[in-house]
């Protein structure tokens, strides 16, 4: 009875060992497929974390790099509330220059002003000076005019320049050499010298006119006069004989309400000024080229701005 109590019980405990190792054997199974969801999960969190942790180091880097400029831009405003010296010395400085500038652009309208209203019978320049420059007019009739009076050159535009452009044509820069060389001879080589570029009142608009440069008659009057002056020095005119300014459609000489007085107003005048040129020796040309015949095979009718050459006379730009 004992044995078969004790049979039974082994038998029991076997049953029972065998069921609870199934049992530990399904929970094994059941934990490994748990642990694997959970792994990945794990994973998907990680790689979130990770990006997040690197968008907060981004941040805070941005943050920091604001909050360095801001302190440097309250540093540079707090230089500049304490550093009233400093404002006024930079006011004081370009107030001077301004007035500088002023003082010279006001002294080249004097000049000019003055030489223009020299008039009457008496001719402004010695005798010697003023034949040559009469023959030198009297060679080139299409290209310059002679204004005794006044002792101006006034070379034409629309001949002394490509159209609607600062370029010199082949005629004007033989021209101007030979003019050069008058400058340059004694009874000249002491005068200063003002170049002064204009235009007539009408608009630049052609858009290769703009393209080169040429944006408006302020610019081209400029650019034209600039031109002349480039050559003379080139023709070993002293540059400190020289000024050079750009009066666009502000001087007129005839009226722009037609197209031959429009055609007046285009020019760009060489004014032998009454005062002398103290300073740096001028270097005079070795000889005078004797008098060229050629002229212009240019036809007048085609009035220089920026137009296409037109079968009628037209004063568009």
């Amino acid at each position: 009875m004992a044995r078969m109590l004790h049979l039974a019980q082994f038998s029991f405990s076997r049953a029972c060992f065998s069921r609870i190792g199934r049992l530990v054997g399904v929970s094994a199974v059941g934990l490994a497929l748990t642990g694997c969801v959970s792994q990945d999960k794990y994973n998907a969190l990680k790689l979130d974390r990770d990006g997040l942790a690197e968008q907060l180091t981004r941040a805070q880097g941005d943050g920091q790099s604001a909050r360095a400029e801001a302190d440097s831009y309250k540093n540079q405003l707090a230089e500049l509330m304490n550093g009233s010296s400093s404002k006024d010395a930079l006011n004081t400085n370009l107030g001077q220059q301004l007035a500088t500038i002023q003082a010279q652009y006001d002294e080249l309208n004097r000049k000019y002003a003055e030489a223009m209203q020299r008039s009457g019978t008496t001719v402004a320049l010695p005798a010697a000076l003023n034949g040559a420059l009469e023959a030198f007019a009297t060679e080139h009739p299409d290209l310059v005019d002679f204004d005794s009076a006044r002792g101006v050159v006034k070379f034409k535009s629309d001949l002394t320049f490509a159209v609607g452009d600062a370029t010199l044509t082949p005629a004007a820069k033989s021209a101007i050499m030979r003019f050069a060389a008058i400058l340059n001879s004694p009874a000249a080589s002491g005068y200063e010298l003002m170049v002064a570029g204009h235009t007539d009142n009408q608009r630049v608009s052609n858009p290769r006119t703009i393209a080169a440069g040429n944006k408006d008659n302020w610019y081209l009057s400029c650019h034209r006069a600039i031109s002349v002056g480039d050559e003379l020095l080139a023709a070993r005119v002293s540059p400190n004989r020289l000024e050079v300014a750009g009066y666009a459609d502000q001087r007129p000489i005839a009226s722009n309400s037609s197209s031959s007085g429009q055609a007046q107003n285009r020019r760009v005048e060489v004014l032998i000024l009454p005062t002398q040129v103290h300073g740096m020796a001028v270097v005079a040309a070795d000889t005078i080229p004797g008098r060229s015949s050629h002229r212009s095979a240019r036809p007048a009718a085609i009035l220089n701005k920026d137009s296409e050459a037109p079968a009628e006379p037209s004063m568009n730009k």
